[in-house]
């Protein structure tokens, strides 16, 4: 089949991965001009591993391990009160964001149609195929399309509705950049908070560096939409007068070139498909960052529409009905995690 994905991160690539080798013919679009280099580090836990065996990545995966050997607790005024384990944060496995993006894509990129630097505005659908508008490109038709595009999904608002039916805020935000590591930390983390709000700090590969992560109590997922500065503003507002080194980072994050922000919400919907068009991912399912089981969702959902697309054949009707059944159950389990994970983020 002639199969569209919408999203060039990780459910999209992993899924246009499986496709291919599966004899389809995959194109993946992309808003981005380019590979994503920012986002949070991500973990690794349980049945995600035959996900990546079977992607055959698994081997390449564990060489960009950081490597955290525990994260350090601290009070309002940094002093250490305790440690968390290193699988509190870290799972199993835990990799920069931008590794596993990097290597998916390289896995893919001979086989794979990329177009970045553009976005799907337009979905008609029939018996026939999918007739999709671009933003630049022309107009083409597929035999299905993948909404692999997440959370503020573009092919879930053009076809599911709009992302307030979807999207339920979990009542945190925050924001990601790399800075100098002004703690001296050696593959470990450090967290600190105060009342709604809290800094996580890592450092991994470059003993020079280290990540930053401020969040705080919010009441949307609104300020995800907004600009970077827009975002910047909010965030000074939200975390002025803590104490700490909290105010070096606000300062170091103004040059930060990986700066990212995102907010603790989940997506919450009756059914992940309609007619030829099907959901992956943060854009069908989201469990929240406070889960730590995005990227396994993602992964184990495009292991799980892809094998039932093969078993189905051209009956993409009954694909998709299969997947959605079987994934369903540990999705359910994943958001319980992900609310329990944000009430306990920020005291």
């Amino acid at each position: 089949m002639k199969i569209l994905i919408s999203g060039a991160s990780v459910a999209g690539p992993a899924l246009a991965l499986l496709l291919h080798r599966d004899g389809h013919q995959v194109t993946v679009v992309e808003r981005a001009p380019s590979l994503r280099q920012s986002g949070w580090a991500i973990d690794f836990r349980g049945a995600v591993f035959d996900a990546l065996e079977e992607l055959d990545i698994l081997a390449e995966v564990r060489t960009y391990a950081t490597g955290i050997t525990g994260t350090d607790l601290l009070d309002a005024q940094g002093e250490r009160i305790g440690e968390l384990p290193a699988e509190v944060f870290s799972g199993e496995l835990e990799v920069p964001k931008r590794d596993l993006t990097r290597i998916l894509h390289a896995h893919t990129a001979d086989a794979v149609r990329y177009v970045f630097g553009d976005s799907i505005n337009r979905i008609e659908q029939d018996d026939n195929g999918v007739r999709v508008g671009f933003e630049r490109a022309e107009r083409d038709t597929y035999d299905l399309v993948v909404g692999a595009d997440g959370i503020f999904s573009v092919v879930r608002r053009l076809v599911f509705g709009p992302h307030a039916e979807a999207v339920h805020h979990l009542g945190l935000s925050g924001t990601g950049f790399t800075t100098a590591n002004h703690l001296g930390l050696n593959h470990r983390g450090a967290m600190w908070q105060s009342p709604g709000r809290t800094a996580y700090l890592y450092s991994a590969a470059d003993p020079a560096r280290m990540s930053a992560n401020l969040f705080f109590t919010t009441d949307s997922p609104a300020l995800d939409l907004l600009s970077r500065d827009e975002q910047e503003r909010a965030i000074h507002e939200r975390m002025a007068g803590a104490g700490w080194l909290v105010p070096r980072l606000l300062a170091d994050m103004a040059t930060a070139p990986d700066f990212y922000f995102h907010s603790a919400a989940q997506v919450r919907l009756d059914r992940w498909s309609a007619g030829r068009v099907v959901l992956l991912g943060d854009a069908g399912y989201c469990a929240a960052p406070t889960s730590g089981l995005g990227t396994s969702q993602a992964l184990i959902g495009a292991s799980t529409l892809a094998r039932h697309l093969a078993q189905a054949g051209t009956d993409h009707t009954k694909a998709f009905e299969g997947y959605e059944r079987e994934l369903r159950p540990y999705v359910a389990e994943n958001q319980r995690i992900g609310q329990d994970g944000a009430q306990r983020f920020v005291v």
